[in-house]
């Protein structure tokens, strides 16, 4: 098995600004979680370097695409790699076909790489056009450049504390290559393996069996694996199964995933489980195959929302009474541009199915290239640019007094 311990060596002196509560809880347990932070970058690095790959298994079944008016496949592919090589970094294939069928978005990126290539000389320039390019890693992790208010600024309070942990960074597994997501399909999402961290760490006893009626990729059950916990995945697609499977076996983990449709959850596992965790499909916002009981592909947004209600209300079936469910989920608009309230549906279909929500959390993620696309759709819709998901914790039973008997204090 990989040796995160030794990977996370290094992470001793990047911590959050509330040391004593992040030796605690490797995260502040606070209602706001910035994924963006130089801190959840390194560990995040840290878990990719243990050789975790969750695009793997995801192929070209990325479907969903807002513009089918993209006639050749090959050629918008080719030109979403031109787009993202004067970006510096990955963009999903809707934002490429937004930039594709406006030429003023192009011309924007065009004149971001000409500003870094005159701002990032010039070290008394203020303003700084990020490029990860220049900072490889994940949304940028090693760069020296952060967004604030839209604005493109350097972080001098820690730009030598992370300078001087570079040459300290976990060494990725021989033949391992970039940051682990360059063979994903376009506009393929892949969990965050800290975000999962922090939710075994926190809603979890310890030696867990933990339901995920949303599997996809092997993020959530590696990490799941890595920590000591037992992880049931249910997946759709055999490809991914065989593919996450393949990768927990060289790492020398066990995480189990089972092929089937989580509609018939019951019938695929009658185990008594202690933690719910998933990230579900956001409607069709990504369409992960053409199968029968895709959930992404239902037809109308009320189809969708039937069939998910009712993997919840099984999920919570196999739930233990006094324990935790999460779900991380984001809202989606219409076609006309309207939320659909996905959240709110969320919430509802667990409490209809006899749970409480216990804790909501705002996870802040990387704006990738949103400063470049929100101008235009704010101008013409007044649409915000949407940088973070939400983090739903539910809990199984009346009597939360009874948490701090089922679960340890955390040190």
């Amino acid at each position: 098995m990989p040796d995160l311990q030794k990977s996370f060596e290094f992470l001793d002196d990047i911590k959050p600004t509330h040391t004593s509560l992040a030796d605690r809880f490797i995260v502040p347990p606070f209602t706001i979680l910035d994924a963006r932070q130089g801190y959840w970058q390194d560990r995040k690095r840290a878990w990719l370097a243990l050789g975790i790959q969750s695009e793997l298994g995801r192929g070209n079944m990325n479907l969903g695409m807002s513009h089918p008016e993209t006639t050749s496949t090959i050629d918008f592919y080719h030109r979403k790699r031109e787009i993202e090589s004067l970006l510096g970094h990955e963009i999903s294939k809707n934002e490429a076909a937004d930039m594709i069928s406006d030429e003023g978005q192009l011309k924007n990126a065009r004149q971001s790489n000409r500003q870094h290539k005159t701002y990032t000389d010039n070290p008394k320039q203020k303003a700084r056009v990020f490029n990860t390019k220049a900072a490889p890693g994940a949304g940028g992790a090693w760069g020296s450049y952060e967004v604030v208010m839209g604005i493109y600024k350097t972080n001098s309070r820690h730009e030598a504390d992370r300078r001087s942990n570079l040459n300290k960074a976990p060494k990725k597994p021989e033949g391992a290559t970039g940051t682990g997501t360059e063979n994903m399909a376009p506009g393929t999402s892949v969990f965050d393996p800290v975000l999962c961290e922090l939710m075994y760490h926190w809603f979890c006893p310890p030696n867990a069996s933990i339901l995920d009626p949303f599997a996809g990729g092997s993020v959530r059950g590696i990490v799941a694996s890595y920590l000591g916990h037992h992880y049931t995945g249910i997946e759709l697609r055999q490809e991914q199964v065989d593919a996450n499977i393949k990768q927990a076996t060289e790492m020398n983990l066990s995480p189990h995933w089972i092929v089937g449709n989580s509609y018939d959850l019951c019938n695929l596992t009658d185990d008594k489980y202690d933690f719910v965790f998933s990230c579900p499909p956001y409607y069709n916002l990504e369409v992960y195959s053409d199968l029968d009981g895709e959930l992404s592909a239902f037809g109308t947004y009320e189809e969708f929302l039937e069939q998910y209600a009712m993997i919840i209300y099984q999920s919570v079936m196999l739930l233990k009474d006094n324990r935790f469910a999460c779900f991380v989920v984001g809202d989606i608009r219409d076609k006309r541009g309207f939320y659909y309230n996905f959240v709110s549906d969320t919430i509802q279909a667990f409490i209809d199915s006899g749970c409480h929500l216990y804790n909501e959390a705002i996870l802040i993620t990387s704006v990738g290239s949103l400063p470049i696309r929100v101008g235009k759709q704010f101008n013409s819709g007044r649409k915000l640019g949407k940088t973070h998901q939400n983090i739903l914790v539910f809990y199984k039973g009346d009597n939360p007094k009874k948490i701090k008997l089922d679960f340890p204090q955390i040190e």
